[in-house]
């Protein structure tokens, strides 16, 4: 009689440690995540409103509706990229996400030359060859050294009141994500 306790408690200790792992590996092979999600929308070095503001349902839900954002999906095998967006807006942030959603790095227009959103996201090794020979486009530029080959660039603007709304939606219709031959 003494054994039936100690197997249960056994048991629910082993179907609570495996209950967890299963829990942390869900991200890992579910198929509707950001990278998912942006495929089904748009195609690589396209940006693409992640809010409800640009009409039908957004991509992703922000927890924020302060917050308008656009996001692009990029392939640095295929060469370094490049973010702009013409445009003063009251405040914007960019970050960049390796394919499984991890933050490599951010930054916002306080971190800019100008508060004009121009960024380069590339390789260690691109980097090597860029500074070799730095192209004049690329002089004010916020360069982002990732270790990834596939990621996800989020460009986000501060909308402060209505009044703000249609010049933060130009401000992301008008951004870009080019692929830029070096």
């Amino acid at each position: 009689m003494r054994r039936l306790p100690h197997a249960l408690i056994l048991g629910l200790i082993g179907a609570g440690i495996v209950h967890i792992v299963v829990l942390f590996l869900v991200p890992e092979f579910s198929e509707r995540d950001a990278w998912s999600r942006l495929a089904m929308a748009s195609d690589l070095y396209k940006m693409t409103r992640l809010d409800a503001e640009a009409g039908g349902a957004p991509v992703v839900k922000s927890v924020d509706p302060m917050f308008y954002a656009a996001a692009c999906r990029f392939d640095l095998a295929d060469g370094l990229v490049r973010i702009r967006a013409p445009g003063d807006v009251p405040f914007w942030s960019a970050s960049v996400y390796d394919r499984s959603g991890h933050n490599i790095y951010s930054f916002n227009d306080h971190n800019a030359n100008s508060e004009k959103l121009d960024a380069v996201v590339l390789t260690p090794a691109q980097m090597i060859d860029v500074r070799r020979d730095l192209p004049e486009e690329l002089q004010g530029a916020i360069f982002v050294e990732a270790p990834i080959e596939e990621g996800i660039v989020v460009v986000r603007a501060f909308v402060p009141d209505d009044s703000w709304k249609p010049i933060v939606s130009r401000f992301l219709e008008q951004s870009a994500c080019e692929l830029q031959d070096y």
